[in-house]
């Protein structure tokens, strides 16, 4: 049983990372490295979004499609305010990516679940 430091810390470094990925989406370009290919920034999101579903996961386990389904708004909040930006812009395929992303990291989490009980709880 994790102890309640242990839960805060998991929620804290969870809820980082959702702002930490926010601004990333919703910087100019310009402070970006350049993207060489397209290709690439879809793998970004699916990255991005996986790793958000298992850091989210490891502090509320209970309703692993919930926080999948709240991810997912989250990245289509992030499309369609980069669309309101003028030096970002919105992509469909980017959420696709993003729940990708997401359906990976909870199908990972799922499996570590089943091979080490204690994982992710």
């Amino acid at each position: 049983m994790p102890t309640p430091l242990m839960m805060t810390i998991k929620r804290s470094v969870f809820w980082l990372s959702l702002i930490v990925v926010a601004v990333l989406s919703l910087m100019p370009v310009e402070f970006l490295p350049p993207q060489t290919l397209n290709v690439w920034d879809k793998a970004q999101h699916a990255l991005a979004f996986a790793g958000l579903a298992l850091l989210g996961l490891q502090p509320y386990p209970t309703r692993p499609w919930r926080l999948a389904l709240w991810l997912l708004a989250y990245g289509g909040a992030i499309e369609m305010i980069q669309s309101a930006t003028g030096w970002r812009y919105g992509d469909w395929l980017d959420l696709l990516a993003d729940a990708l992303g997401i359906a990976t990291g909870v199908l990972l989490w799922g499996l570590l679940r089943l091979r080490v009980p204690h994982a992710g709880g």
